[in-house]
C-alpha cells in the first residue's frame, strides 16, 4: 500500500480515525473527510506523522462531493482507494421519528455514500484500478428495534456497494462491505447511561430482541480497522460484493 492515495470519510473519530491512522502507518497518503472540522483539525494534530490531509465536506451535498474529490486528485494524485465510513444514528421507534431523523440518516449514510462513490468511482474506471470499502453495519441484516431509519439506511448502503461492485468489476475494481456489530466509538457510547453498560451488550437483552455477543467483547475501532485494510489489499484481490461481517458472532453468522 505504500505511497497509494486513500479517501476516508468519517475520519475525525471512530472507525474512520482509526482507518485514516492504519492507513498512513503503511505509508498511504489520506484524504481524511469528515463534515466536523475543527475535529478533523484536532486529529492531525494528535497524529503529527500521520499522512493524513484534511477535507472537511458535507457528504450530503453532491455539489460539496464533487469538489472535494476534484480537489483531492489536483492536489494529492489519483485516488487508489475509497473508505466509506461517515455515518449517523438517530434513535427512536418508527411511529416517533420525524421527517427529519429519516431524512438525515438516509442523507448521510446512503445518499453521501452514493455521491462520493460515483465521484471516485469515475475516475477510477478509466484507470482501470481501484479498491472501494464501505463500512455498514450488522443491523443491516437482522431488524432492530429503535433503529429502524439506521438499520434501513445501512442495508441500502450494502447493497448499493454490492451493485457497484457489479458494475465495476469489468474494470478490475474491487468494492466491498464490512459490517460491525457494536464497536467502542462515540456512537455506541451515545447509547450508554454507565461505563458498566458494556456488559449489557455482551449480555444481550431479551426485551429488545438481541442477542449478546459470543465471543464476550465488544470490537474496537482498530478491529475494524484491520478488517477494511484487508478487503483493500493484494491479500483479498479476488474478493468483491462481499460482506464481512465483524461482530464477534453477534448475528449468529446470519
Amino acid at each position: 500500500m505504500n505511497g497509494k492515495i486513500a479517501v476516508v470519510t468519517g475520519a475525525a473519530q471512530g472507525i474512520g480515525a482509526a482507518v485514516a491512522l492504519a492507513l498512513s502507518r503503511r505509508g498511504v497518503a489520506v484524504a481524511a473527510l469528515d463534515i466536523q472540522a475543527d475535529q478533523l483539525a484536532h486529529f492531525a494534530e494528535q497524529h503529527p506523522g500521520c499522512y493524513a490531509h484534511a477535507y472537511p465536506v458535507d457528504l450530503r451535498s453532491s455539489q460539496a462531493v464533487n469538489n472535494a474529490v476534484e480537489r483531492i486528485e489536483a492536489e494529492m494524485g489519483p485516488i487508489d482507494m475509497l473508505v466509506n465510513v461517515a455515518g449517523i444514528l438517530r434513535m427512536g421507534g418508527i411511529c416517533e421519528l420525524s421527517d427529519e431523523d429519516w431524512e438525515t440518516t438516509f442523507a448521510v449514510n446512503t445518499h453521501g455514500l452514493f455521491y462520493l462513490s460515483r465521484a471516485v468511482a469515475r475516475r477510477m474506471i478509466p484507470r482501470r484500478s481501484g479498491t472501494i470499502v464501505t463500512v455498514g453495519s450488522n443491523a443491516a441484516g437482522v431488524a432492530r428495534t429503535q433503529m429502524a431509519a439506521y438499520a434501513a439506511s445501512k442495508a441500502a448502503a450494502c447493497h448499493f456497494t454490492k451493485c457497484l461492485g457489479l458494475e465495476l468489476a469489468e474494470y478490475g475494481i474491487r468494492c466491498n462491505v464490512v459490517s460491525p456489530g457494536s464497536t467502542d466509538t462515540a456512537m455506541q457510547r451515545q447509547l450508554w447511561q454507565a461505563e458498566s453498560d458494556v456488559q449489557k451488550v455482551i449480555a444481550g437483552s431479551l426485551p429488545s430482541y438481541r442477542t449478546g455477543i459470543p465471543l464476550g467483547r465488544i470490537a474496537s475501532a482498530d478491529d475494524i480497522a484491520a478488517s477494511v485494510l484487508f478487503l483493500l489489499g493484494d491479500d483479498a484481490r479476488h474478493i468483491t460484493m462481499h460482506d464481512l461481517c465483524v461482530d464477534g458472532g453477534a448475528t449468529l453468522g446470519i
